[in-house]
């Protein structure tokens, strides 16, 4: 069995072009977006271990923000989910499973959640 590093982003809330009805099809809407990276590692971390031997997370917030395209209607949150995985597969070779958690903000009549979750593995 292989030792794996999990890193997670919590709730980051993220404005996307999102949604099949007409009234979600023209603004973006808020989507809280939450994921758990397992991260394959080679050995333990001592305390002058270097960033490289991890992974920085701001790669995992850039992943579910900025590297979402501009301008581009997904019609599915699962199509968001599915390029955030593939951004990070892309940028790691030792990213081994990513796990995306979306929550569509503007849908909630009582605060709850209502989403969906993507679990990808690296083929």
């Amino acid at each position: 069995m292989e030792d794996r590093l999990q890193l997670h982003i919590d709730d980051l809330e993220v404005m996307v072009l999102t949604g099949i009805y007409s009234e979600e099809t023209h603004l973006p809407q808020p989507l809280r977006i939450s994921m758990t990276v397992d991260l394959d590692v080679g050995g333990r971390f001592a305390p002058d271990t270097p960033l490289n031997a991890s992974k920085n997370y701001m790669d995992l917030k850039h992943a579910a923000t900025t590297a979402l395209p501009e301008g581009v209607h997904f019609t599915l949150v699962e199509a968001v989910a599915e390029h955030i995985c593939e951004t990070l597969f892309l940028q790691d070779a030792r990213v081994a499973r990513v796990q995306v958690r979306i929550v569509k903000l503007a849908i909630a009549e009582a605060g709850e959640s209502i989403g969906i979750t993507l679990v990808r593995h690296r083929r």
